[in-house]
């Protein structure tokens, strides 16, 4: 006998949970660009000179946010163990993105959820805004994401 068995059949609720990190709406072309236009500005205004360039990029209900920065190698370090130049080095880096997070759109643009990449584990993992929800805008999702730009 499971539990719900025991249970009268009025208490057992069914119907329609909102999962905010599943789903979402394919973002039309007009939502991308104020989208893509809404992050580049809330960038420069708020983490300029931490950044070489920010890359906004969509797929299917999804937006991606990546930076790029100057890489920081001391003179002093050795590279001849990984058979690359200095300058070899510093391209790499520059051209290896950062991954900040990543944008569920759900038909609100206002309402975006968000999931945060972690290094750690190499994949993006839900998280909530600043705000205590797990539903905020582009702006909110790249405030919340910039600590890899420190």
């Amino acid at each position: 006998m499971t539990s719900a068995s025991v249970l009268p059949k009025e208490l057992i609720m069914r119907g329609w949970v909102n999962d905010p990190h599943s789903g979402g709406v394919k973002i039309p072309e007009q939502v991308k660009q104020r989208t893509k236009h809404r992050i580049l500005t809330y960038a420069e205004q708020h983490y300029a000179g931490k950044y070489i360039r920010i890359e906004v990029r969509f797929k299917g209900y999804f937006c991606y946010i990546d930076a790029y920065k100057e890489p920081f190698l001391p003179d002093s370090y050795d590279l001849s163990m990984f058979k690359i130049t200095r300058s070899e080095y510093i391209e790499r880096a520059k051209n290896t993105p950062i991954h900040l997070c990543r944008l569920r759109y759900k038909g609100n643009e206002e309402k975006w959820t968000k999931a945060f990449y972690t290094y750690s584990n190499e994949k993006y993992e839900p998280s909530l805004f600043n705000n205590g929800t797990f539903y905020g805008t582009p702006s909110e999702a790249f405030q919340s994401s910039a600590l890899y730009l420190d």
